[in-house]
């Protein structure tokens, strides 16, 4: 049964463009439930400046206060010096170090061109070097809605920029649909150059469901041989440089349909509905996840009162 890890990036990609903050009781209390579901990982927030992304502007106190529990990496968003000395001071497991691959959508999101973006990032990088391990986000490698799609030739130069930099520098590369815009046999292509070129670096698939793609996408991509996967409690999260974009792939529905198909994925798919379900009241709004609604396909509910008495009919023959 082939293993399947996933990483919860909620806290820190959902929350983070929520319309109103979510008390930082809130926010620990939510790490600390979802740390006993089975995660590989937790993305617990983001070390950016608090006047860029003031819902997540408590990112030090979420951090100290969080029951860290054996088996579960703890990673943060970094996006430069500072922001890595921050996390370091916090105790951050992994940093996750983000560009875009689309040279219009990095200007718009991150104000500044790739190449600039990658000698911040490799300056990071050989800063923080042997002291924690880092993970190099590569956003909207499947296609940008500025310029079309991204030549899969552009994501594969930058992701193997990073990977020369060194095993010891760069432990794994996630790939991002950041704005929902790949479809399965695109993921299909990417995943085959991926698994031949970067055999040593954990691989993660990062996709949104702008466009309902979203677990076909998961499961070109398990197909293809990828085990690691983002996922947002919910479906939270989304993209403000993409117009009608919706969040991330929903963590219990990615989840719920692999382990309907017989992958292992280690969670505890009871606790983590249990925990979906609350997400709504936390947020103030409607969410789209599906499966905290429906419940799992395994659930059953009892027939309506008179099926018994059809039964019994059809048992003496007068059905």
């Amino acid at each position: 049964m082939t293993r399947i890890y996933f990483n919860e990036v909620a806290t820190r990609d959902g929350f983070q463009i929520e319309p109103n903050f979510i008390p930082t009781d809130t926010k620990v209390a939510l790490v600390d439930a979802l740390s006993q579901c089975g995660y590989a990982k937790i993305e617990v927030t983001s070390f950016t400046s608090p006047k860029a992304i003031p819902m997540l502007r408590d990112a030090e106190e979420v951090m100290g206060r969080i029951r860290r529990r054996p088996g579960v990496e703890y990673t943060v968003l970094v996006p430069n010096l500072r922001g890595a000395e921050r996390a370091l001071e916090s105790r951050a497991d992994e940093l996750n170090l983000v560009m875009s691959t689309s040279e219009t959508h990095n200007l718009a999101n991150l104000r500044m061109t790739r190449e600039r973006s990658f000698a911040a990032l490799e300056g990071v990088i050989r800063h923080v070097a042997g002291r924690t391990p880092i993970n190099v986000s590569l956003s909207t490698c499947f296609g940008c809605p500025m310029e079309g799609e991204v030549p899969q030739d552009e994501v594969l130069r930058f992701a193997r920029r990073f990977a020369e930099l060194g095993e010891d520098r760069v432990r794994g590369l996630t790939i991002c649909d950041t704005t929902g815009m790949a479809h399965p046999a695109q993921v299909a292509r990417m995943v085959a150059a991926l698994q031949k070129e970067f055999t040593a670096l954990q691989l993660t698939l990062h996709f949104h469901n702008t466009r309902g793609m979203g677990l076909a996408n998961v499961l070109a991509a398990v197909q293809g041989g990828i085990t690691r996967f983002d996922g947002s409690l919910g479906g939270l999260g989304g993209c403000p440089y993409a117009p009608g974009a919706s969040g991330n792939i929903s963590s219990e529905d990615a989840i719920h349909m692999l382990d309907a198909m017989g992958y292992d994925t280690g969670i505890d798919i009871p606790r983590l509905l249990d925990i979906a379900r609350q997400l709504p009241e936390i947020v103030g709004h409607e969410v789209p996840g599906q499966v905290a609604k429906a419940g799992r396909i395994t659930d059953l509910h009892p027939a309506p009162a008179y099926v018994a008495e059809l039964r019994a009919r059809a048992a003496e023959g007068g059905a």
